[in-house]
């Protein structure tokens, strides 16, 4: 079955132990939190499983409405598995991309709301204040192209002409093939991202090419598409013939959990922390969570 999912975990599943030429795979797990290394190394890794050449690092943790611990392991492992992908050093831009009126879609935006920028913040005015040497941030929430009439990429691309950032992080809303993926996984890549793509709408790809600089992105499942879901459900059924029979209306749905609201809150708290503390491994996340609460 031909199943949609922007997770590279999942399509690297389908596999079972063999994985194709050009794609290799390593797995750790402590305290709960399983972190997966997938490299997609050449053109024929690219094509077996969908996704573009590069690293993708997915975090899986206890579901995000059942705790509302911040201050674990989890916030760890996202921040060091962020930290990987990064520049060392350098000028940081952070997008959070959706729409904040669609809740499935509204995690990007809602980590922004949490980001510590610090570009306008001098030197002294840190040392003074007792921060350190902050690493200088800048963060942007573009907006959708349905309330702005400009592509995202566009918005993100003068951003960073001004800005002249050393790498982009981008934060937004991914589709899963399992329910139980949602709200519990995190999946960070450097090949960039398709804005929209979580929920079905997607936009231009963001990414190095566009931009001219690394682009990190950082997503969490919110959504299952139906049809992926049905035939998921039914053991591998035939794709085309599901999506037949649930036009039209049905071929289109999303499907995402009751206690969105909860899981959307709590994975953005998550996700912002954690882009902070890589950003800003010399302050603590209680001093971190002081300054931008």
């Amino acid at each position: 079955m031909n199943f949609r999912t922007d997770l590279a975990l999942e399509k690297s599943e389908t596999y079972g132990d063999g994985l194709p030429d050009g794609v290799s795979c390593a797995v750790t797990e402590k305290d709960g939190v399983k972190i997966t290394r997938i490299e997609v190394r050449n053109e024929k890794g690219e094509q077996a499983i969908g996704k573009p050449i590069g690293k993708y690092i997915t975090v899986e943790v206890p579901p995000f409405s059942k705790s509302s611990q911040l201050f674990d392991d989890r916030l760890g492992a996202v921040a060091d598995a962020l930290r990987e992908l990064l520049p060392d050093e350098g000028t940081v831009l952070v997008a959070g991309l959706g729409n904040e009126d669609i809740t499935p879609g509204a995690v990007g935006p809602k980590c922004s709301a949490l980001i510590l920028a610090t570009r306008h913040i001098g030197k002294e005015l840190a040392g003074s204040a007792g921060l350190g040497n902050l690493r200088p941030v800048a963060n942007i929430v573009p907006g959708v192209l349905g309330k702005t009439g400009v592509e995202t990429g566009e918005i993100i691309a003068g951003a960073v002409r001004s800005v002249k950032p050393c790498a982009v992080i981008t934060i937004d809303a991914l589709a899963a093939r399992r329910l139980s993926r949602l709200g519990r996984t995190i999946q960070m890549s450097d090949t960039g991202v398709i804005p929209g793509s979580g929920v079905g709408n997607a936009r231009t790809a963001i990414n190095k090419e566009l931009l001219g600089v690394p682009v990190i992105s950082v997503g969490v499942p919110t959504v299952v598409d139906a049809v992926t879901l049905a035939g998921d459900l039914l053991s591998g059924g035939d794709s085309e013939n599901l999506k037949a029979k649930m036009e039209p209306e049905g071929a289109q749905m999303m499907i995402t959990p009751r206690e969105i609201d909860l899981m959307i809150d709590r994975a953005a708290h998550l996700i912002a922390m954690s882009v902070n503390m890589a950003l800003q491994p010399h302050l603590s996340p209680e001093d971190m969570l002081m300054l931008v609460s």
